[in-house]
C-alpha cells in the first residue's frame, strides 16, 4: 500500500467556519492526508483569504466548487478526495460535481436535505465505483466502539430500552438575529432542512443506529419551536420502536440551559445496562444485573479490541472531540489507501465508518420525524431506503 498522503481538497470551512477547521485538523492529526486545494465561500475573496492563511498555492484555491471539479479532474496530480463542509443545501449538488469528476467524497452530516437527493448520491457513489463517507464522527469514540462490541456480543441480552439525548443551550436566544454565522444558517429552513432534528438530532439517531444495531421500524415524534419568531424547530421528542421489540426515546434540544454539547445515550438489555456521555468520553458505565456499575475506562483492563484501535494514548490521558474525528479519518484513510493500492487490505471490516448508505438512512429518519410531527406525532412506519 502506498505510503504516500492522500491529495484531499475541501469545500466550505473558510473564515469563520467551526466545522472546516475541525475536519482540517482530524485529517492531519495522522499525516496521512494533505490538504491541497479548496473552494473555501461562495464568496470569492473570502475563499482566496482562507486559502492563502492555509498556505496553499493560489492557483488551486478556487471561487466555485464547479471550476474546483473541472480543474482538479484536469491535473495528474489532482485531488483524491473532497471534503464538504457547506450548509446543509450545498451538500448535494457539491458531491455530484465531485463524483462525476471520479473523486471520492467526505461529507458533513446531514448528507443532504432531501432523500431524493441522498439516493441520487447513493446511486451515482455506486455506479461509479467511488468512497462516499459520513462524518457521524461520535460513532469513532472508542468507547461507542466497545458500547457496539459488547451489545453485539450479546453482553447485554435482549435489548429492551434505548435512551438517547443530545441537549444544547446555544441557540437558546435568537442568536440568528445577531449575524451569528452559524446560527443564521443553522435556523434557517432552506439552508438547514431541519432544526434541531437535522443538526443534532441526526448525531443522536446515528449514535444510537451505531450501539444499537437493531432497525427502527415506526415512530412518533414532536418538532418545537420555542424561541419567538424563529423559523424552524429548536427542540424534538420522539418515540421509537425498534426491531425485535425494544423501545426508544430520543430527544434533541438547543435550547437546554446548561448544556453546552450533552450527547449522551443509555441502552438496557435483560442482561445489564450501559451508559456513555459524550462530555466524558474516555468512560462507558456497564451495569451487569444485579450487581455494581462498573467504569470501564478508555485503554484499561476489559476493553475491546474494536475500542482499543481508536485508542491513540495510554488510559489515564484525555482524548476526545478531535481525536474521534481523527480516528474516523484514519478509517477512510485506510480504505483510499487500499484501492489507491488496488488492494482489499487486512483489517478492512474493521476499519469501519458510516457510508452515503448511513446518510441516506439518516435523511429518512429526519423526513420521517418531519411527517409525524406535521400530522400530530401520529405512529408512522419509518421510511425505507
Amino acid at each position: 500500500m502506498s505510503a504516500g498522503r492522500i491529495r484531499l481538497g475541501m469545500v466550505g470551512g473558510g473564515e469563520g467556519a467551526f466545522i472546516g477547521a475541525v475536519h482540517r485538523h482530524a485529517a492531519w492529526l495522522d499525516n496521512r492526508y494533505e490538504l491541497v486545494a479548496g473552494a473555501f465561500s461562495s464568496n470569492a475573496e473570502t475563499s482566496r483569504r482562507s486559502g492563502q492563511a492555509l498556505d496553499l498555492d493560489p492557483a488551486r484555491v478556487y471561487a466555485d466548487y464547479a471550476h474546483m471539479a473541472r480543474a482538479e479532474a484536469a491535473r495528474d496530480d489532482g485531488i483524491e478526495a473532497v471534503v464538504i463542509v457547506t450548509p446543509n443545501h450545498m451538500h448535494a449538488p457539491v458531491a455530484r460535481a465531485f463524483l462525476e469528476a471520479d473523486m471520492h467524497v467526505i461529507c458533513d452530516k446531514p448528507v443532504t436535505t432531501t432523500s431524493d437527493d441522498a439516493r441520487a448520491l447513493q446511486a451515482l457513489a455506486r455506479e461509479r465505483g467511488l468512497l462516499f463517507a459520513v462524518t457521524h464522527n461520535y460513532s469513532a469514540y472508542p468507547m461507542v466502539r466497545q458500547a457496539r462490541a459488547m451489545v453485539r456480543e450479546g453482553a447485554l441480552g435482549d435489548i429492551r430500552v434505548v435512551q438517547v439525548e443530545y441537549a444544547q443551550d446555544w441557540l437558546a436566544e435568537p442568536l440568528e438575529q445577531t449575524g451569528q454565522k452559524q446560527a443564521e444558517w443553522r435556523t434557517d429552513p432552506a439552508r438547514a432542512g431541519g432544526g434541531a432534528i437535522g443538526d443534532i438530532g441526526s448525531h443522536a439517531w446515528q449514535l444510537a443506529d451505531t450501539i444499537v444495531g437493531r432497525p427502527v421500524e415506526s415512530l412518533c415524534a414532536q418538532l418545537n419551536t420555542f424561541v419567538p419568531g424563529r423559523a424552524i424547530d429548536d427542540d424534538v421528542q420522539v418515540l421509537l420502536r425498534y426491531a425485535g421489540g425494544a423501545r426508544g426515546m430520543l430527544w434533541a434540544s438547543q435550547v437546554a440551559p446548561g448544556h453546552a454539547n450533552d450527547l449522551r445515550i443509555r441502552v438496557f438489555g435483560s442482561k445489564g445496562g450501559l451508559e456513555w456521555r459524550q462530555q466524558q468520553p474516555n468512560e462507558l458505565l456497564w451495569t451487569p444485573l444485579g450487581e455494581p456499575t462498573r467504569i470501564v475506562e478508555r485503554g484499561g483492563p476489559g476493553t475491546h479490541a474494536a475500542a482499543r484501535r481508536m485508542s491513540r494514548v495510554p488510559a489515564g490521558h484525555t482524548e476526545g472531540y478531535i481525536e474521534a474525528f481523527a480516528a474516523l479519518y484514519g478509517d477512510v484513510a485506510h480504505h483510499l489507501l487500499a484501492r489507491r493500492a488496488g488492494i482489499g487490505g487486512a483489517g478492512m471490516d474493521e476499519a469501519w465508518f458510516p457510508t452515503i448508505d448511513d446518510g441516506l438512512r439518516g435523511v429518512l429518519f429526519i423526513e420521517t420525524v418531519q411527517a409525524s410531527s406535521c400530522e400530530g406525532g401520529a405512529w408512522l412506519a419509518l421510511l425505507q431506503s
